[in-house]
């Protein structure tokens, strides 16, 4: 269970990221703005996992002598991609109003990774639904955390979390495939 907490805070660091650049640039009704950004992040990132697992168990099969370093190939390059996006500026910079359909959206962007990480939990001997579910309890808070540092602090933390949750995945896509 260890595995799927670290796997779940490197996965929530994207959700993380983005609500920091949220809370840095909407100041006004931030209680609100962290509540809702938890709640659409947590949702989606506790469900893509899922839609990953399902989708590995039925590729599992046919490819049961490769599933490690199919899971390896998947969290490096997630991890590289949040990484590579880490030294650029994020979408929230462009976002002068948040709505719901907004608040979708970037929960769907900041999800995909995680839908393809699911992958992954096929290999580890843990109950899915509460991997899954642990998945979005974590981002929740991260998610609704970062609104509040944002508000506080400006966007300094938020390449930083999203580099460092990339290094994670890429550290337990080694360790996957070593172990």
């Amino acid at each position: 269970m260890v595995e799927v907490i670290i796997l779940a805070i490197a996965l929530s660091m994207d959700a993380f990221a983005v609500a920091i650049g949220l809370g840095s640039k909407h100041q006004k009704k931030t209680s609100v703005l962290a509540v809702m950004a938890a709640g659409y992040f947590g949702f989606f990132q506790g469900v893509m996992p899922l839609i990953g697992y399902l989708g590995g168990k039925g590729l599992l099969g046919w490819m049961q002598a490769y599933a490690s370093w199919v899971a390896f190939i998947l969290l490096v390059l997630i991890g590289g991609k949040m990484i590579y996006e880490s030294f650029s500026e994020g979408i929230e910079e462009d976002i002068a109003k948040i709505t719901h359909r907004v608040m979708l959206v970037l929960a769907i962007a900041t999800s995909v990774d995680a839908m393809a990480a699911g992958f992954t939990l096929t290999l580890l001997a843990v109950n899915p639904f509460v991997a899954c579910a642990l998945i979005g309890v974590i981002t929740f808070g991260f998610s609704w955390l970062g609104v509040l540092i944002g508000n506080k602090s400006g966007t300094y933390l938020e390449s930083h979390a999203e580099r460092l949750g990339g290094i994670v995945l890429i550290l337990i896509g080694f360790k996957i495939l070593l172990f």
